[in-house]
């Protein structure tokens, strides 16, 4: 896993033109059934991969927090909301809580996730490659093929899939 994570990065720049180009083809014109292509890719990929393996999203990047993620959290923790904000988060440039630093400060040494019961939005849906309305995501989904090794592998299926560019 650590040499494919190692070469992730170059093959999402590799490949970053392509799928701009295909994203923006598929904004325009999405085809009828976008979302039940992307589940079904989405499940066929989760199937042959294990994030515990590879966690590179928790150790790179930092998840959104939302108010009811905040409060769900905290109350796991017994802290106040602003205690909990006091003590991990911050406010980034587009105003919103993210995590102080990263690795996040909830990942274990063995990558599992020590509030995965009660964890973030954000985290429970990421990659969001299942989401619906796959298309209005693109430029989100762009950087996700850096960070995921499977959001790369699903992106490289739907566009085998789907026709590329």
């Amino acid at each position: 896993m650590e040499e494919v994570l190692q070469k992730l990065p170059e093959k999402a720049k590799e490949k970053h033109a392509e799928n701009k180009k295909f994203f923006a083809k598929l904004k325009k014109k999405p085809p009828k059934n976008l979302d039940y292509i992307m589940q079904e890719l989405h499940k066929a990929e989760f199937e042959r991969t294990d994030c515990l393996t590879c966690a590179n999203c928790c150790k790179t990047t930092g998840p959104l927090f939302t108010n009811a993620d905040i409060t769900r959290i905290a109350k796991h923790f017994r802290l106040k909301p602003q205690k909990f904000i006091d003590t991990y988060l911050k406010i980034d440039e587009e105003n919103d809580y993210v995590l102080q630093q990263v690795p996040c400060a909830f990942l274990g040494a063995n990558n599992y996730c020590s509030i995965y019961e009660v964890r973030p939005k954000a985290c429970r849906e990421f990659p969001h490659t299942d989401r619906k309305k796959f298309q209005q995501i693109s430029s989100l989904t762009l950087k996700n093929v850096a960070i995921c090794p499977a959001a790369f592998n699903i992106v490289e299926a739907m566009k085998k899939r789907i026709g590329g560019v």
